[in-house]
């Protein structure tokens, strides 16, 4: 494949970033310095993204935390996945619940991210683990001047100063310690989270599973209503898992197989596949229309047969069936439909990075924003709600149960050609994200944009119903002419909506890195 690197058809302050020993991406500045240390002492891509992951968790902790999830996809000559999401508590109870709530013990899952950093060093990393978790440690220690998009997304979060449980109340003390989200450019740091940080450095992640983290973490949910035990984070084990793929034009599109949603994005190429988007401008009623209506479908099969993967009664082979496609396509017409599934029943951050010998697409989450509202006291520990995503629906495979892991919205992506690698890419943002994977997948293979533009270009999202939401950059007669077809738009000027992304793609001998203009991220390379 190859890219215009000059052209920029949507207004951006971005170029693209080239290297050819290597390259990094993330959603916040400091932590893609954080990856550059592990390349200039020596280490590869994975060393790389680990510490971009563990600074992460300190600087952008309005997505992610200690207490996160994690799922990774690396490029070593061929591609692996790796699942490290939690399970729910073993001794879960479930008597009397009504509704699935947004915040609290009943919506906190095992944390999976420690394990995927021990696994991925594990198997690939070249530096001591120790040294990776150094600028992440020293950011918290030393205090860092809080980015514009995280503070604005930390001051979203001010709800939380209403929570007056028990649980709640660590939490609130060291993300508004003054009763306020702090502002952009005002330095915070945490040193409990520090000390937590080296300890897990210095038990290679056994204190999180094994030892006095977890007895910590344990203790406190049994003081205040969980129902998390030390055997729940004993019997944690990551998974590695085969990547599920589908070919889009003379791309290769890989997605991590359930629990999580990148089958959707699969899916929706599936079906777009059998139109010649190419005939139609990118900014063309028709184009946006056929995207819309494919993701629609996509995620109406997802929505009723993705979860856990050991309950799901409808196989990943049989959701990505190009015949069945090809009958799904068939539903798109000229105006917007209600879509159903016809098969039978059965805040988040996003890093990339690449060498000569590795890539790696990256992904961690606490779900929404800060989470469950739940830190561990004097450990900077705040635990993901992951478990909001079950569904109380009976026999549904995503149904809430003890010992099950959750459906889950964050996937990395990446993309080959012809068996060999281009690179990772990723879009964060709940739902948003098999539609970002979509969107960014057709600029590249349809539209011919390079990796900033394919980043910059105006995005679509669709909720529910017929309802799409629409970022203020696409031209309003595209907007007026899509409510002509009985989509319910809406124009949205907050760009968060619409996801935050990066990619690293590699032409020839160069890496091409890009990050786009939606957060506050930068990509390097050198």
């Amino acid at each position: 494949m190859s890219f215009d690197l000059t052209q920029y058809p949507y207004a951006s302050s971005r170029r693209v970033i080239l290297g050819k020993n290597y390259a990094a991406s993330t959603s916040q500045p400091l932590a893609t310095l954080a990856g550059m240390e592990m390349f200039w002492a020596g280490g590869n891509a994975v060393d790389a993204a680990l510490a971009m992951a563990i600074a992460l968790t300190v600087v952008e902790p309005t997505s992610n935390g200690i207490g996160s999830d994690a799922f990774a996809l690396v490029w070593d000559g061929q591609l692996h996945g790796l699942n490290a999401s939690g399970k729910s508590p073993q001794n879960l109870q479930l008597d009397n619940i009504t509704q699935i709530p947004l915040v609290g013990w009943l919506t906190v899952t095992v944390p999976g991210a420690v394990s995927a950093w021990r696994s991925l060093w594990e198997r690939w990393g070249k530096l001591p683990f120790e040294q990776l978790f150094a600028p992440a440690i020293r950011y918290a220690e030393q205090g860092f001047p809080v980015s514009p998009e995280t503070a604005r997304a930390w001051q979203a979060a001010s709800h939380f100063l209403s929570l007056n449980a028990p649980e709640f109340q660590a939490f609130k003390q060291v993300f508004f310690p003054s009763r306020r989200a702090p502002r952009a450019g005002e330095i915070w740091g945490s040193l409990a989270h520090a000390k937590t940080l080296r300890e897990i450095a210095a038990t290679g992640g056994e204190s999180f599973y094994r030892g006095d983290l977890a007895a910590k973490i344990a203790d406190f949910a049994a003081d205040t209503g969980g129902t998390l035990t030390k055997e729940d984070f004993t019997d944690h084990q990551p998974e590695w898992v085969q990547p599920i793929s589908t070919n889009y034009r003379d791309l290769t599109v890989w997605e991590i197989p359930p629990n999580t949603q990148g089958i959707a994005a699969l899916m929706a190429l599936n079906i777009l596949e059998g139109f010649d988007l190419s005939r139609y401008p990118r900014d063309s009623v028709q184009s946006y229309h056929l995207q819309i209506e494919a993701m629609k479908l996509a995620f109406a099969d997802v929505r009723a047969h993705v979860g856990d993967l050991e309950h799901m009664k409808v196989t990943s082979d049989r959701l990505l069936d190009k015949t069945y496609a090809a009958q799904r396509r068939q539903l798109i017409k000229e105006h917007a439909i209600f879509a159903k599934s016809d098969l039978p029943q059965g805040g988040t951050v996003y890093l990339a990075t690449a060498d000569r010998d590795l890539m790696v697409s990256f992904i961690q989450s606490n779900y929404m924003g800060f989470g469950s509202g739940i830190l561990v006291p004097e450990t900077g520990i705040a635990l993901q709600n992951r478990g909001a995503g079950f569904t109380l629906q009976p026999g549904h495979p995503n149904q809430i149960a003890p010992a099950k892991r959750p459906f889950h919205t964050i996937i990395p992506g990446f993309l080959t050609q012809n068996n060999r690698p281009l690179g990772p890419f990723g879009v964060m943002g709940g739902h948003m994200q098999p539609q970002g994977h979509l969107q960014v997948a057709v600029n590249l293979a349809d539209y011919g944009m390079n990796p900033q533009a394919a980043l910059d270009a105006p995005r679509w999202q669709f909720t529910t119903g017929k309802t799409v939401l629409l970022e203020s950059t696409v031209p309003s007669s595209v907007a007026l002419t899509l409510g002509d077809r009985g989509h319910d738009i809406h124009m949205i000027a907050e760009r968060r909506n619409f996801g935050k992304g990066q990619i690293i793609l590699k032409q020839g001998e160069t890496l091409i890195a890009a990050s786009e203009p939606r957060a506050d991220g930068i990509a390097l390379a050198g």
